[in-house]
């Protein structure tokens, strides 16, 4: 175990060693049976997050303003519309004032090409925890999530499962791709095989790939990109199926939409949850286009953990404030 991990930033998937993201998961489960005990967990009593948002949410803001409420703390949500970032607040300053007012600072800043760089000018500024609610390139808590939920379904031993990770089509707008690209990361660390299936458009920032791959060759684990939608779903014991915008290939709003278009097959439904084994489980991190991205049978099926993955999101993230931030 790895217990020293105040003051850290998570950022990036990578920031925390495979060591320190299995500290993170035993006191996930640890806070988790607390809740469900009903033990009182006051280790942030006194201390305040600042919840910066450049982007709207529902799953992130409630479960890291509950999370914050059962540590003994207060989340403050600050959203970046009401505040003086747009009349000249650089991310230097709101790293040095707010590092000052709060005892750690979560951002939620999702736009392409922006988003993670201005985490990072905060963090350099910051002197408190700088904690990453998603950005353009990584959401590592939802990636945590993802992982405590999957070891609570198969088990601590994930050697040799199959995950696969699919574009699914969504009408709705070219969702970030920050998702898929902390899973590919972080899994393979984990022992399992990872196919990654998508349309030839839908590829994933090539660092992230190249980074990817090498934690594949590091923990011996599989990870191959495929164009069929159904062929990777076959003997699939994990299966993440979502949408994600075509921006490595066209940062273009009205060219991704035309590309998007072009794929409507790509739905997740019975059929081809069937292709996977049968005690294979469906994952998204909501919200879904339901009857679009993932059919009604899927998202309310005997297969879907979509809940008890939402409910980890709020066990994760309590686990990572409370050995940053106490």
């Amino acid at each position: 175990m790895q217990t020293f991990l105040h003051g850290r930033d998570l950022i990036g998937d990578l920031d925390f060693s495979k060591e320190e993201v299995e500290t993170v998961l035993d006191v996930a489960f640890d806070l988790k049976r607390k809740r469900a005990l009903n033990e009182p967990t006051p280790y942030l009593r006194d201390k305040v997050l600042a919840m910066l948002f450049f982007f709207s949410s529902t799953r992130t803001r409630g479960s890291f303003e509950a999370g914050m409420a059962h540590l003994g703390g207060h989340a403050a949500f600050i959203e970046s519309r009401t505040t003086q970032i747009s009349h000249g607040d650089t991310p230097k300053e709101i790293g040095e004032i707010f590092g000052r007012y709060f005892d750690g600072i979560s951002i939620r800043h999702v736009d392409w090409g922006v988003g993670n760089g201005y985490l990072n000018e905060v963090a350099k500024a910051a002197r408190v925890p700088v904690l990453n609610m998603q950005c353009d390139v990584y959401h590592p808590f939802q990636c945590l999530a993802d992982l405590m939920t999957i070891i609570e379904k198969k088990g601590r031993d994930l050697r040799r499962k199959k995950m696969v990770i699919s574009w699914a089509y969504a009408a709705s707008y070219q969702k970030p791709m920050s998702v898929p690209q902390s899973l590919i990361l972080q899994m393979p660390r984990f022992g399992m095989d990872v196919v990654l299936a998508h349309p030839p458009e839908f590829r994933l920032m090539p660092g992230i790939m190249e980074q990817a791959q090498e934690q594949a060759r590091k923990f011996n684990v599989g990870l191959e990109v495929v164009d069929d939608m159904d062929a990777a779903f076959k003997d699939a014991d994990i299966i993440y199926a979502k949408s994600w915008g075509a921006m490595v290939h066209t940062p273009d709003a009205e060219e991704g939409a035309k590309i998007i278009k072009k794929y409507e097959s790509w739905i997740m439904d019975e059929r081809r949850m069937n292709l996977a084994k049968p005690d294979a489980i469906y994952m998204h991190p909501l919200p879904a286009d339901r009857n679009i991205e993932v059919t009604d049978g899927v998202i309310d099926g005997p297969h879907s953990v979509v809940y008890d993955e939402a409910e980890n999101r709020m066990h994760a993230q309590e686990a990572v404030m409370a050995l940053t931030m106490s």
